[in-house]
């Protein structure tokens, strides 16, 4: 096998894509995990408890 450049960038391309495409999978798996539920319920309505008064 010729390692030249226009190969080695092939396969960056390849594998970057591939690598893009798993990570996102693994974020949407976990955003949509049943466990997390509670988690991101708390988080969405955990800033307007805290922030219920005027900045001064």
């Amino acid at each position: 096998m010729d390692l030249t450049h226009e190969t080695m960038l092939e396969l960056s391309k390849v594998w970057g894509l591939f690598y893009l495409i798993l990570f996102s999978i693994g974020v949407i798996i976990y955003t949509f995990w049943p466990s997390n539920k509670a988690r991101f319920d708390r988080a969405e309505t955990d800033i307007f408890v805290k922030d219920d008064t005027p900045w001064r």
